[in-house]
């Protein structure tokens, strides 16, 4: 049982619209609820909501009085609205020749009185309907039907915000991450360390879990940039970005600390000895040639290890221990590691 739905001759782009609007709310939202609840008081009507009209389904963005389900677009009387991009009202909907055997009407809640208006968009794109229901077959005054236009105006404007307000949430977030990101190579920069690593390293410390720091200096790279140019050099970043990604897990952080420094740190490995094994499949990504323009040219690791809570609760102190691990491990003859504790 249903309607034939005509779609508007703008129907692509309608949908546009509207999947952007699902973006932001795929369920009611308590502005356009008290928007319903107030346009129920004002007509003195048992329903009224405002519906969003997609593909296939008519959904409730706001609603108050009876509570009703989404249901299907063929069912839905707001499509009517959607389609004319005008008002609808049906004085009773019993009469209607398409629309008296509707489940709705013949069934709870036995609808009589439909009216519609519809909520548009930028382009005055329909997106769905501002609608009140009744049980009993009625009309409405002109008042009342510039007060139904109003109040799909409001309800147009609500969801206007609430996109812009998502727009823009989404704007300070990828402002917030570039902030934070290292242009070159794609990973997190010193910005992090307050911003990203103090929290993680909080959590962890919080449930009582482990929290392990690695401090990686590339050997060689000064010679590189000597020798070949800092866009040799660049190149050389870049790749050992790769090489370090390829090898540490997706939830670990990766922090170029600057020039040819990075550390990672790895919330809740096991133990030292899991920490040991990363540091030591680092170093072994190292150990093949870079290739630069043609020329193999070498840039291997020395890295320096520790475990919070074991060498530290806090980032400061965790980095000194790490540091000193790391100059250790040069000490000894570089490309290689070393993990505090171990």
């Amino acid at each position: 049982m249903g309607q034939v739905v005509r779609l508007p001759a703008n129907e692509a782009e309608r949908l546009l619209a509207v999947r952007a609007l699902n973006a932001v709310s795929r369920s009611s939202t308590p502005e356009l609820a008290a928007l319903a609840e107030l346009a129920r008081g004002v007509f003195e009507t048992p329903f009224a909501a405002i519906n969003i009209i997609d593909e296939d389904w008519q959904r409730v963005a706001g609603q108050a009085g009876m509570k009703l389900a989404e249901c299907s677009r063929d069912l839905s009387i707001c499509t009517r609205v959607v389609y004319a991009n005008d008002l609808v009202i049906i004085p009773d909907l019993q009469r209607h020749p398409d629309l008296s055997d509707m489940p709705y009407v013949t069934g709870d809640p036995h609808f009589r009185f439909y009216a519609g208006a519809p909520i548009e968009m930028e382009g005055s794109l329909a997106v769905g309907a501002f609608c009140i229901l009744d049980v009993e077959p009625r009309d409405l005054s002109d008042a009342e039907i510039g007060n139904l236009s109003r109040f799909a105006l409001v309800a147009g404007a609500l969801l206007r915000l609430q996109k812009a307000n998502m727009v823009m949430g989404l704007a300070e977030t990828s402002l917030r991450a570039a902030a934070m990101t290292d242009p070159l190579t794609g990973f997190y920069n010193r910005t992090a360390l307050a911003s990203l690593v103090d929290g993680e390293l909080e959590r962890s410390l919080a449930a009582s879990q482990t929290f392990g720091a690695l401090y990686l200096d590339m050997d060689g790279f000064k010679g590189i940039n000597d020798r070949l140019g800092h866009h040799a050099g660049d190149e050389v970043l870049r790749e050992a970005a790769n090489r370090i990604r390829a090898v540490i897990r997706a939830g670990d952080i990766a922090v170029r600390m600057g020039g040819d420094e990075f550390a990672v740190f790895i919330p809740n490995p096991p133990n030292a000895a899991a920490l040991s094994s990363v540091a030591e499949r680092l170093v072994a990504a190292f150990r093949e040639p870079f290739e630069v323009d043609g020329i193999s040219v070498g840039a291997r690791l020395s890295i320096g290890g520790a475990l919070a809570p074991q060498a530290g609760s806090n980032r400061i102190d965790l980095l000194k221990v790490v540091d000193a691990a790391l100059y250790q491990a040069k000490a000894a003859g570089r490309d290689r590691y070393l993990i505090a504790g171990i």
